[in-house]
């Protein structure tokens, strides 16, 4: 019986790439809590890599190596922008904009997982009104995606 496993595990092993890469991306949808509906909300997406080291520089106590890309590089122009509903509007709350914004967050969620996407982590937060004469705020969410590179 020991055998039999012994041979099960060792068959599996041999199926399963040990030098596997894998890949990830970020969708972000962001949901403005403006009241009377003033703020945008969308799903973004960036369809360009960019390479963190680019826009790295090391701070040393001996020498201060600056990198020289200017911040306009970072920018992306080319990303997906899907069009959600505000939390709220005219009267307050709005429940049917949440229900539809789920609607469409788990869309794209669905699409990307029939994509080969595995969503691996999920992460928000929140920037509320911060009381009178702000009327400014946001609710951000951060899908981590993942899957192996093809």
């Amino acid at each position: 019986m020991k055998k039999t496993i012994l041979i099960i595990a060792l068959t599996l092993f041999c199926f399963i790439d040990a030098n596997a890469q894998v890949e990830f991306k970020v969708v972000t949808s962001v949901e403005s809590i403006v009241p009377m509906g003033l703020g945008r909300s969308r799903i973004i997406s960036g369809n360009e890599e960019k390479d963190y080291k680019e826009y790295t520089s090391t701070q040393t106590e001996d020498d201060n190596t600056r990198n020289k890309s200017d911040r306009a590089d970072i920018r992306i122009k080319d990303f997906d922008e899907t069009k959600l509903l505000n939390f709220y509007n005219v009267a307050g709350i709005r429940f049917q904009n949440i229900a539809a914004n789920d609607a469409i967050i788990s869309s794209k969620i669905n699409t990307m997982i029939i994509e080969g996407w595995e969503l691996a982590f999920v992460t928000s937060a929140v920037e509320s009104d911060s009381g009178k004469g702000d009327g400014q705020g946001i609710f951000i969410t951060r899908y981590i995606f993942k899957r192996n590179k093809q």
